[in-house]
């Protein structure tokens, strides 16, 4: 039986948790995951980890912070001034927004916290600073 290599597009059913057990995605009730091994279109941690698997196989992955999301990054905490908010926006703690850079790339931010005069912004991936845990289940190989 054909065993999952570099450049395999393969279909995976899979559970996402923190170490302490918190899930925090799952594909349960949807489509399988699909994706080509190697191509970066999932972390590192999780496309190294369904190498070698066969059709049917299931098995759980550990993935350090390092091959995840990587660590947090302090300097992607930004102070926000109000006064340059969009009118009728109302900031939450917990909020996600949009915001863009220089050359006009969009990317989310959360509302860490909300001042009188500026918002808290956080860039970092939610996941950022996680070891991570996935139970996997290799569906097929396309």
């Amino acid at each position: 039986m054909q065993s999952v290599k570099k450049g395999d597009t393969v279909k995976v059913h899979y559970r996402g948790k923190m170490t302490n057990g918190e899930i925090f995605d799952t594909s349960e009730g949807r489509d399988p995951l699909e994706f080509k091994v190697g191509a970066g279109m999932v972390i590192p941690g999780f496309d190294n980890g369904v190498l070698d698997m066969k059709q049917g196989d299931k098995k759980t992955i550990e993935i350090p912070v390092e091959k995840a999301y990587g660590p947090r990054d302090e300097s992607l905490v930004i102070e926000f001034p109000n006064e340059n908010l969009p009118p009728d926006l109302k900031p939450e703690e917990g909020m996600q927004l949009q915001l863009s850079n220089q050359d006009g790339e969009a990317y989310p931010v959360v509302v860490k916290s909300v001042g009188d005069k500026s918002i808290l912004l956080d860039a970092n991936h939610p996941l950022a600073g996680e070891d991570l845990v996935f139970d996997v289940e290799l569906i097929e190989i396309v």
